[in-house]
């Protein structure tokens, strides 16, 4: 188990390098089916990894929930994941995940873990698919040298499974939010990058309660491409991309393209270095925040909190330099 518990600042430098560390385990065979798949998520979001304990017993507690663990005096809940993806364990739940999204920690119960691997982001194909009960997110190519290997594993939406299974007050004071002033030229529209259905959903929803337009992307890259193209029509009309673009904001997982990448690259352009941009991740601890800094977003907020992340685009707006 010690071997997968690596040195954190080792970890945030791949970042600057569009890559990422992945845990891979097992969760059994899907139906009709002795083919097992190979699952994944990303080492950022694992605190801990421990053989199963006994479990403590809840009321009105029910599947895939199986109930809750005591960790050194934190008590967590445990996610019997094959349960939710639809997998029948051969040996067993023998493992538990520790993982933090978003400023909650839960455990999830899987059969076995395999090998952490090394990936760039553009290893990293989006698929929004029935595969693993609809949960999965993205499929990750495993062979950096032959992109065309048939060796994947799943990327589950994490995020989605958590939504359905733990409750939580989501919803924000709506009238706060609609009470706000965002400070934005008319016509610009905000740029959003999320590969989580149930994140684009949850900013869909609040956005439009803000009143600001938006064009949402399900990858970074795409979300770059969109940026280029905005930026070289505004270039071309000889007028500022503030015209055009009233923000940036953008998950920090996504294939093809994270977003601490494309961070840096508004960054390190000339006529958008100013454009505000806006971190939106479950990714959090005092490690991630503080690489959202350095690579110059102007504002980090943890999923789903709608209204700090109200007020985090107002901040941000109003204190945006001229772009």
């Amino acid at each position: 188990m010690e071997n997968f518990q690596k040195d954190i600042e080792e970890r945030t430098n791949l970042t600057s390098a569009n890559k990422f560390e992945l845990l891979l385990f097992q969760l059994g065979t899907p139906p009709a089916s002795d083919r097992s798949e190979l699952f994944g998520i990303n080492v950022f979001k694992l605190s801990e990894i421990m053989p199963m304990v006994p479990l403590i017993q809840a009321a009105g507690m029910a599947p895939p929930m199986l109930g809750m663990i005591d960790v050194r005096g934190k008590i967590l809940p445990v996610i019997d994941l094959p349960a939710v993806v639809g997998c029948t364990p051969r040996t067993g739940l023998n493992i538990l995940l520790i993982t933090e999204y978003a400023r909650s920690t839960q455990a999830f119960a899987v059969e076995s873990v395999d090998d952490i691997v090394r990936l760039d982001w553009n290893q990293v194909l989006t698929a929004e698919t029935g595969i693993g009960g609809g949960y999965t997110m993205s499929m990750a190519r495993l062979d950096s040298e032959n992109l065309d290997s048939g060796r994947m594993a799943l990327i589950l939406d994490v995020e989605q499974i958590l939504f359905d299974f733990i409750p939580g007050d989501r919803s924000g004071r709506v009238d706060e939010i609609k009470n706000k002033r965002f400070k934005y030229k008319p016509g610009a529209i905000a740029i959003v990058a999320d590969d989580s259905k149930v994140a684009r959903t949850l900013l869909e929803n609040s956005l439009d309660a803000m009143g600001i337009p938006y064009d949402m992307h399900i990858t970074g890259q795409s979300a770059w491409d969109k940026i280029q193209t905005i930026a070289a029509q505004a270039q071309a009309e000889n007028v500022p991309i503030s015209d055009k673009i009233s923000f940036v904001l953008t998950d920090l997982e996504m294939p093809e393209m994270d977003g601490f990448t494309l961070t840096r690259n508004i960054r390190a352009t000339d006529y958008m270095r100013n454009m505000p941009v806006i971190i939106h991740s479950s990714l959090s601890g005092n490690a991630n925040e503080e690489h959202v800094r350095k690579v110059g977003a102007d504002a980090y907020v943890a999923k789903f909190e709608v209204n700090e992340l109200a007020e985090a685009i107002e901040h941000s707006l109003n204190a945006a330099r001229p772009y």
